[in-house]
């Protein structure tokens, strides 16, 4: 019995180290991959002129790093998304979302006038809303990294580098998103933009307040002088002072989000569950007009609450 407990204590030794070298390595893997997102691009150009126009492609924007005539909002939503500028692509899942919705709305009400409006909102609502959570994700992941991005600068400024290898620095030491866009404003300046100019926009392709108070922070070093260095050390605790506030304030409306999630979830877990426990509860009244009109006004009833809910808990900091 000693014999076999001590082989089942290695044999459970060796497969928790193995489990623990797997999981170490995935993790290593997934950092890299993010850290070498923007290396990737870099690997396939042939100078930096072609790299700076193939990032500033991806994220929708034209040769000079503007926003695109037409829909400025949507050219704006998807910059700070961060994802890679697909039309057709975008295009092809509206389309797919509509007939998803069409089809499971019409099996449910058989209703055309019904079906038709919420197939048009989901191809068209759906996607902004997924845009906009995307894009909210990650301004909060550029504010969190940003006073590590910021001390990385001062570290590399103490040091006596120019302040265009620092900033480049921190596009190929901090992992995404912060790490692409300041490798794309090293990439700007190295091609012979100004500091200024690559920060604004920097800023403006960001829309992130943090960003835009650092862009600011250099602007005024250039324009009256003094230790920069100071200046962005002052910049990272403000930040990080700032990202404190806003922990205190989301976990202060934490109790709305969740009531907000619960009341919202409610009717439909029920509705479903009905469906399917029991389908012919209102398989009799279905069909009726004045049914499906009071539905399509309960959803409505339900968005506005949420809207309503949505303005008492979202605080600006």
């Amino acid at each position: 019995m000693g014999i076999e407990a001590v082989i089942y204590v290695l044999f459970f030794a060796c497969a928790f180290t193995a489990m623990q070298a797997a999981l170490g390595f995935g993790k290593t893997a997934v950092a890299r991959t993010k850290i070498n997102q923007r290396l990737k691009v870099k690997e396939n150009q042939a100078s930096v002129s072609d790299l700076i126009v193939e990032l500033r492609r991806q994220r929708g924007l034209d040769q000079d790093g503007n926003q695109r005539a037409g829909l400025s909002w949507f050219n704006d939503l998807v910059t700070r998304s961060g994802l890679n500028f697909r039309p057709m692509a975008w295009g092809a899942v509206a389309a797919g979302l509509g007939v998803v919705v069409f089809a499971a709305s019409f099996y449910f009400l058989k209703s055309w006038p019904v079906s038709i409006p919420a197939a048009l909102i989901a191809a068209t609502v759906l996607p902004v809303l997924f845009l906009k959570q995307r894009a909210a994700t990650r301004e909060k992941q550029l504010g969190a990294q940003l006073p590590d991005a910021l001390e990385i600068i001062v570290r590399s400024l103490e040091a006596g580098h120019p302040v265009p290898t620092a900033v480049a620095l921190v596009g190929r030491e901090m992992p995404d998103p912060i790490g692409s866009e300041f490798g794309l404003a090293g990439d700007e300046i190295a091609y012979g933009s100004s500091l200024e100019e690559a920060v604004r926009k920097l800023a403006a392709r960001t829309r992130q307040p943090d960003v835009e108070l650092f862009a600011a922070t250099v602007r005024l070093q250039a324009k009256t002088g003094g230790n920069l260095a100071s200046l962005l050390k002052v910049n990272a605790a403000t930040v990080r002072a700032r990202q404190k506030m806003r922990l205190k304030v989301q976990a202060a409306s934490s109790e709305g989000r969740m009531s907000a999630l619960i009341l919202t979830s409610a009717p439909f877990l029920v509705m479903g569950a009905m469906h399917v426990l029991t389908p012919h509860f209102y398989g009799e009244v279905i069909g009726e007009r004045l049914v499906q009109y009071g539905l399509a006004g309960c959803v409505v009833w339900i968005a506005i609450g949420n809207l309503v809910m949505r303005k008492m808990i979202n605080f600006k900091v």
